[in-house]
């Protein structure tokens, strides 16, 4: 009677498996999601913790009395047309001519000349030199309106310009 051999074959029990693999893709999860987690912000809350109605310093800050300048457009002036040099035709860009009148007033006083205007700011500056300033122009005031009065601003040596926000046209 002939002897059967036995073959040797790898064990294929369920049990018995190789459990690297599973090891390898469990830990290469956890640091996928470690590196992909997004914690919640806290910065909009931390307001919320402090104390609303004590602060460290109980006395209010004076305001700083500010150089306030009004443009106001006296005369509008005839419209040129800014490539031929002569009358506005209706189309196309136009540009004002040298009959624009344009009124700034300096707290009380009020003055069409430049140079007038940077006096009166030199003497505000030296009286208070950290004085701001703001540029209050109405409606119908143009950008070269507004240019000439801050050059002449910056002239005078002020370093804090401000713009009041744009005003609603009177109605008719």
């Amino acid at each position: 009677m002939a002897k059967r051999r036995k073959r040797n074959r790898p064990d294929t029990s369920p049990m018995k498996g190789d459990m690297t693999p599973m090891i390898d893709v469990t830990f290469q999860l956890l640091i996928f999601f470690m590196l992909t987690i997004e914690f919640k912000q806290l910065e909009g809350k931390l307001s919320a913790y402090l104390p609303k109605d004590v602060g460290v310093n109980q006395s209010q800050a004076e305001p700083k009395e500010k150089v306030e300048i009004v443009l106001r457009v006296a005369a509008e002036g005839t419209k040129l047309d800014p490539e031929k040099g002569g009358p506005w035709t209706g189309e196309g860009p136009y540009k004002y001519g040298d009959d624009r009148k344009v009124d700034i007033s300096i707290g009380p006083r009020t003055t069409r000349d430049l140079e007038e205007v940077r006096r009166r700011l030199k003497e505000l500056k030296l009286q208070d030199p950290e004085r701001p300033a703001t540029i209050d122009a109405y409606p119908g005031t143009i950008y070269e309106d507004v240019i000439k009065v801050l050059d002449v601003v910056l002239l005078a040596d002020y370093s804090d310009v401000t713009f009041v926000g744009a005003r609603q046209a009177p109605k008719k």
